[in-house]
């Protein structure tokens, strides 16, 4: 069979297309990823000495000179530190303002009503904010409790080969990337500063509020009192949590059937509604003040509400 010349042209058109996505896609994920290694190394070429670079890391986490948390608010301090997000204060006051600002003109134009604009600006203004908080918060402490393993088993590697303690720990704040890498070198940074080993690790379980990491404290905690092999101790810490991510992804898997079935008993009746006033607008307004149908909503809604509290307990399974 004889094969055109078009047809050849236009398979080398697509394979040089697909090769130069492929080598583009290459690229900007190498490029990204050295820039997650080196984003705590940048901090450092901005500052000279040990302790502006510890202060600066600490503030840029959201915590004072000290390491302490605010008081006022703690669980929003919590959450902010959690997140691992750059904190600036004054930027992110700016952002909470033109966020409550935009979000209660849009609201306020669309409702018609004066209480568009305080739902919009409480919306806007907070609720949005925390919700950002909260889904970086989870995302961190689901790659930190995935990578955890593999920085312990690069301790080991540097022990076993005859490397300190503080020279193993700055090693994986220096090889692996974020959120693990950033953690690792700041409490690096603090051994240097003059802090322990078991300080150090205890500040950065306090920053994650994980409980793999909690572990880990518990583990070099326990090492400094009552001695021991590190090394060995580590390798079985490392075993037991990579045990523990398995077990939390066949709880995930386990689960996901009351999951989807919640998110499909929640949605179901909005959609339809939303259906009903697409395609009959007035089917609802003729009676939307009828008493019993203002009752009938509400009574709606707090089902909807119990009912995903109660899913909610049934697929909540946490080690």
């Amino acid at each position: 069979m004889a094969i055109d010349a078009k047809t050849v042209l236009i398979v080398l058109i697509g394979a040089a297309v697909f090769a130069l996505v492929q080598g583009l896609s290459g690229v900007l994920s190498v490029a990204g990823q050295k820039k997650k290694v080196n984003r705590r190394l940048t901090v450092s070429n901005k500052v000279e000495g040990i302790s502006a670079l510890v202060v600066e890391l600490r503030k840029q986490r959201g915590l004072s000179a000290s390491g302490a948390r605010a008081e006022r608010l703690r669980w929003l301090s919590d959450m902010i530190v959690a997140s691992g997000l750059p904190y600036d204060q004054r930027k992110w006051l700016m952002y909470v303002a033109a966020a409550t600002i935009l979000g209660s003109l849009l609201a306020g134009f669309l409702t018609k009503m004066p209480l568009g604009f305080v739902g919009g600006a409480l919306l806007g203004g907070v609720i949005i904010p925390l919700a950002v908080l909260k889904v970086k918060a989870n995302k961190r402490s689901a790659a930190l409790g995935f990578q955890l393993p593999q920085a312990l088993e690069v301790i080991v590697r540097s022990l076993e080969a005859g490397h300190p303690v503080p020279g193993a720990v700055a090693l994986v704040g220096r090889e692996m990337s974020d959120p693990v890498g950033t953690e690792f070198g700041m409490a690096a940074d603090e051994i240097a500063y003059g802090a322990t080993l078991e300080q150090a690790v205890e500040r950065m379980a306090e920053r994650c509020r994980h409980p793999d990491l909690d572990l880990f404290a518990a583990t070099v905690r326990l090492q400094e009192k009552t001695g021991g092999n590190l090394t060995g101790l580590l390798k079985l810490n490392a075993s037991t949590i990579r045990e523990r991510h398995k077990m939390r992804l066949k709880i995930k898997a386990a689960s996901s059937e009351g999951r989807a079935s919640a998110m499909i008993l929640t949605s179901a009746p909005f959609i339809a509604v939303g259906f009903i006033m697409i395609m009959s607008p007035r089917f609802y307004g003729d009676v939307i003040d009828e008493p019993i149908v203002k009752y009938g909503l509400a009574g709606m809604l707090f089902w909807i509400f119990l009912g995903n509290l109660i899913m909610r307990r049934m697929i909540d399974m946490r080690l």
